[in-house]
C-alpha cells in the first residue's frame, strides 16, 4: 500500500481548545475591549430564506465576503468550511468535482453514473460532474447541506447538497473590476456590475472572468510533438449575464445565460512506481509527468435558466424555475502516464439537460409550507477508447482497442411537500414526504478493435478513423423505479437563542444501467440512505454561536460491480448490482467567537466513524455466496477534519484592513473504496491573507498565502497493479495490471501558492 507520509503537529490541544464549553469562552471576553456582535446569517436551504440559527438542518452558508476576504476563487477550496465535506477537482480533469459529504458520493464520473452529492446553481440542478468546479463569479453565497436532501431536492442528494446563490439586483449602476496577478504566473481578470435600465425595475447584470495559470509541473517527455507540456496549468473564460424584471411589487423575473470554457491541459498523474515497459522513472516533483496523448483537454458548458415568482400574497407565492443546459468535453486522460500507449483513455463526455420546477410556499401564523412539482429530462452520452497497444503487440496484433460508448437518457417527475407547525412557542414538528417517478434508458456499445483507435479523425495529427460504428452494440435496454421519501423532525425552543432537533430523513440515488457493461445486464436498484440527526444552534451573550449535529446514517443497496447470478443461481456473470452496505456516525460543530468589535474565531470540526457492513459477491467456482467488506474503505472521508480561523479587522485612516488566517486539518482517508492501495496520510494547510478597503469605498487590495508549509497532498489516483495477497503491503511484489505494466498514479492539490488581488469598485 502506498501512503504519503506527512509531519504532523499533534492537533489534541488545538481540538480541545475548538471545543471549549460556551461559558467558559465568553467568560475570557476582555472588559476593557468593546463588545462585537453576531450578524444574522440567512439561508435558503430550506427553498425559502430564513435564519441560520432556525433551521433544523445541519448547514454551512460562507459568504460572498468571507469568500473574497479568505482569497476563495473556485468551488472546491468551500471544503475546508464544512465539516465532513470532500469537493474536489476529479484525477485527470481541473472542473470535474468529486464531492463526498458524511462518506457519501460519487467518484466515477463515466456517463450514466449519478452523482451521491447534488450541485446546484440558484436551485438550478447541475446532473453531470463534468464543469462542476465553479469558479466563483459574482457569488452572494454558498450553502452546503449535510446529510439526505431526499425531500425538497429529490434524487441524488443522498450526501448533501452544495448551493451557488447569486444576490437580486436593486439599487444604483455598479462596475467592478478586479485584477489577479500570482505564484506560477497567474494572471486573472474578474468584471461584474449591474445597470438599471429602468429604475428599480429593469436591471441587466452582467460577468466576465479570464483566469489563466502556468503549470505546477510539466510533461517531462511526450510522444507527440510539438505540445504545451504545462501540467496542472489553468486556461478557463466564464461570462454570465442576467436580467432582472419586477413590473410590480409582486412579481419578479429573472432571465440567465452563463457559459464557461475550460482549456486548460489534460493532467497527467504522478507515477509513484517506475514503468516496467519503459524509461519512465518516478519523476522528481509530484506535478510531473510523461504522456503519450496530446495534452490539450476542453469544457464547455452553457446554461438558460428563468426564474418567476409571484407574491399572491404577504403569506403566499408562486416560483417557477425552469433551466436548460449542455455541456461538452473531449479529454485526454493517460492513465499509465508513460511515453507509449500502455494505458491511454481519450474521451468525450456530451450531455444536455431541461428542468421545470413550481413552488408554492405558503407561511401561516404558526405553520410554514413549501411544496412543489419538479421535472427533468436529461441526456448523457459519451465514449472512451482503452487504447493497450503494448498488451495488443505482445498478442501479435498491431495494437488493441476496447472502445466503449452509449448513452443514459433519463426522465424524472416528483412531487413533494414540506411543513412546520409550531404546536407553541417552544415546541414544534416538521414533515415532509416527496414522490419519485425516475425512467431510463440506456444503450452500451462495447467491444475489442486490433488497431489503434481514437474518439474522432485529427485527434491526433493525421490520425482518421474508420467509418461506421466500430463495436457491437450489447445493452439497449430501459427500467423505471418510483421513491417515496420522507422527512420527519421535532424542534425545541429551549430560549430565544438556543433550539434543539431531532430528524430522520432519508434520501435515494437513482438506479442506472452500467455504462462499461459487455452483456445485456440488467439495472441496478437505486441507492438508499436513511440517516437520523440530533442538534443544537444556539447564540450565546449575542458573541458566540454554537452550532452542533449528531448523526447516523446507513447506506443500503451500495452500486458495485461484483459477480453476481442471473435468472439463476448457476448464471454467473460479472455485472453491476446492489451488493454494499455501510454506516457512518459522527458528530459535526461550527463556532463563531466574537472576541471584540475587531477580532473574531471561527472553528469547525468534523468526526465520523464510516464502515462497511457488507458486500455481497459471489464464488464463480461454487457459486457461493460471500462477504468481501474487509476489502472496503469508505473512500474519501477523512474520520477527523477541522478548520481554525481567526480574523483581526484594524479601522484607520488609512482605510480598513482585515487579516486572517486558517489552519485547515484532514485526518487519513483511502482513495479507492475497494482494494485501495493509495492512502493520503493526515496533512493540514496553512492560509493567511490580508484585505485592505480605501475609505472612499472605490478601492479594495488583497495579498493572499495558501498551504504555506508545501503540503503535499494526494486527492486522487488510479490502481493497475495487483498485490500479493501473502503480503499486500510490499510494493515490491505488485504484479502488473490492465495494459501490462504496473500503473499506480497519484495526483495532487495545490502547492504553496502567493497571489496579490486589486479591485475597483465604479
Amino acid at each position: 500500500m502506498i501512503k504519503l507520509n506527512q509531519n504532523i503537529t499533534p492537533v489534541t490541544l488545538a481540538v480541545s481548545l475548538a471545543l471549549l464549553s460556551a461559558n467558559s469562552i465568553a467568560a475570557e471576553q476582555t472588559t476593557t475591549a468593546k463588545k462585537g456582535e453576531l450578524e444574522r446569517i440567512e439561508v435558503t436551504a430550506r427553498k425559502t430564506v430564513e435564519n441560520l440559527q432556525e433551521v433544523p438542518v445541519a448547514v454551512t452558508s460562507i459568504g460572498a465576503q468571507q469568500l473574497a476576504e479568505n482569497g476563495i476563487s473556485v468551488m472546491t477550496e468551500v471544503q475546508q468550511f464544512s465539516p465532513n465535506t470532500t469537493l474536489q477537482a476529479s484525477r485527470g480533469t481541473n472542473s470535474t468535482i468529486t464531492a463526498f459529504i458524511r462518506g457519501v458520493g460519487q467518484q466515477d464520473p463515466l456517463w450514466g453514473y449519478e452523482p451521491g452529492v447534488g450541485i446546484y446553481i440558484d436551485d438550478v440542478y447541475l446532473a453531470r460532474p463534468q464543469g462542476a468546479v465553479l469558479d466563483l463569479l459574482d457569488v452572494q453565497q454558498i450553502e452546503v447541506l449535510r446529510g439526505p436532501q431526499g425531500t425538497l431536492y429529490g434524487k441524488n442528494t443522498i450526501g448533501g447538497a452544495i448551493k451557488y446563490v447569486t444576490k437580486e439586483m436593486t439599487g444604483d449602476a455598479t462596475l467592478n473590476v478586479q485584477g489577479t496577478v500570482g505564484s506560477y504566473n497567474q494572471k486573472d481578470l474578474k468584471i461584474t456590475g449591474q445597470l438599471p435600465l429602468i429604475d428599480e425595475k429593469l436591471y441587466v447584470g452582467f460577468g466576465f472572468a479570464t483566469l489563466n495559470r502556468d503549470g505546477f509541473g510539466e510533461f517531462l517527455t511526450s510522444d507527440l510533438d510539438n505540445q504545451d507540456r504545462e501540467n496542472y496549468n489553468k486556461d478557463v473564460t466564464a461570462a454570465r449575464v442576467t436580467l432582472e424584471y419586477t413590473p410590480t411589487d409582486d412579481l419578479f423575473f429573472r432571465l440567465t445565460w452563463d457559459k464557461t470554457e475550460d482549456e486548460s491541459n489534460a493532467k497527467g498523474g504522478y507515477r509513484l512506481l517506475p514503468s516496467l515497459l519503459t524509461d519512465a522513472p518516478v519523476p522528481d516533483s509530484v506535478y510531473d509527468s510523461y504522456t503519450s496523448l496530446p495534452t490539450w483537454n476542453k469544457v464547455e458548458l452553457e446554461g438558460y435558466s428563468l426564474t418567476a415568482r409571484w407574491d399572491m400574497s404577504s403569506n403566499t407565492s408562486l416560483k417557477y424555475i425552469g433551466s436548460s443546459r449542455d455541456s461538452y468535453s473531449p479529454t485526454n486522460i493517460d492513465f499509465d502516464n508513460t511515453s507509449i500507449r500502455i494505458f491511454d483513455v481519450p474521451a468525450i463526455y456530451d450531455d444536455e439537460q431541461t428542468t421545470h420546477e413550481l413552488q408554492l410556499n405558503h407561511q401561516g401564523d404558526n405553520y410554514k409550507l413549501v411544496s412543489g412539482l419538479y421535472y427533468y429530462d436529461g441526456e448523457s452520452c459519451g465514449q472512451f477508447q482503452a487504447i493497450l497497444e503494448e498488451l495488443g503487440k505482445s498478442l501479435g496484433a498491431a495494437s488493441l482497442t476496447r472502445e466503449v460508448s452509449g448513452c443514459s437518457n433519463s426522465t424524472s417527475k416528483a412531487a413533494y411537500i414540506q411543513g412546520s407547525y409550531d404546536f407553541d412557542d417552544k415546541w414544534s414538528m416538521t414533515l415532509g414526504a416527496r414522490y419519485t417517478k425516475d425512467s431510463k434508458d440506456a444503450m452500451v456499445n462495447n467491444g475489442l478493435i486490433f488497431d489503434t483507435v481514437y474518439p474522432e479523425s485529427g485527434w491526433i495529427p493525421g490520425y482518421v478513423r474508420p467509418e461506421g460504428q466500430l463495436v457491437p452494440t450489447v445493452l439497449d435496454d430501459s427500467a423505471d423505479w418510483s421513491r417515496f421519501t420522507p422527512r420527519a423532525g421535532v424542534e425545541y425552543q429551549y430560549s430565544r437563542d438556543i433550539m434543539f432537533f431531532a430528524s430522520y430523513a432519508q434520501g435515494f440515488k437513482s438506479g442506472t444501467f452500467n455504462p462499461r457493461a459487455t452483456t445485456a445486464e440488467p439495472a441496478a436498484k437505486p441507492e438508499i440512505v436513511d440517516s437520523f440527526e440530533f442538534g443544537m444552534k444556539s447564540e450565546w451573550h449575542n458573541n458566540l454561536r454554537a452550532n452542533v449535529t449528531l448523526f447516523t446514517l446507513d447506506h443500503k443497496d451500495r452500486q458495485y460491480i461484483s459477480v453476481l447470478p442471473g435468472d439463476n443461481a448457476a448464471d454467473l456473470n460479472q455485472r453491476l448490482g446492489n451488493i454494499g452496505e455501510s454506516t457512518s456516525d459522527g458528530i459535526e460543530v461550527e463556532l463563531n467567537y466574537i472576541a471584540t468589535e475587531s477580532l473574531s474565531f471561527d472553528a469547525s470540526i468534523g468526526y465520523i466513524d464510516s464502515s462497511f457492513d457488507n458486500v455481497i459477491d459471489y464464488d464463480p467456482e461454487t457459486g457461493e455466496a460471500f462477504d468481501k467488506s474487509e476489502r472496503f474503505s469508505v473512500s474519501n472521508t477523512p474520520d477527523l477534519t477541522f478548520n481554525l480561523g481567526a480574523t483581526y479587522r484594524m479601522y484607520t485612516a488609512m482605510g480598513d484592513f482585515v487579516m486572517n488566517g486558517n489552519y485547515y486539518y484532514r485526518g487519513d482517508y483511502a482513495l479507492f473504496e475497494e482494494d485501495s492501495l493509495l492512502t493520503q496520510d493526515a496533512y493540514g494547510l496553512l492560509n493567511i491573507g490580508i484585505t485592505w478597503y480605501s475609505t472612499d469605498g472605490h478601492w479594495s487590495a488583497g495579498l493572499y498565502g495558501k498551504n504555506l508549509t508545501d503540503e503535499e497532498y494526494m486527492i486522487g489516483g488510479y490502481q493497475f497493479v495487483a498485490p500479493d495477497p501473502s503480503d499486500p503491503s510490499d510494493v515490491s511484489k505488485y504484479t502488473p495490471g490492465l495494459g501490462g505494466d504496473n500503473t499506480l498514479i497519484g495526483y495532487y492539490g495545490d502547492p504553496r501558492t502567493v497571489s496579490f488581488t486589486v479591485g475597483y469598485r465604479f
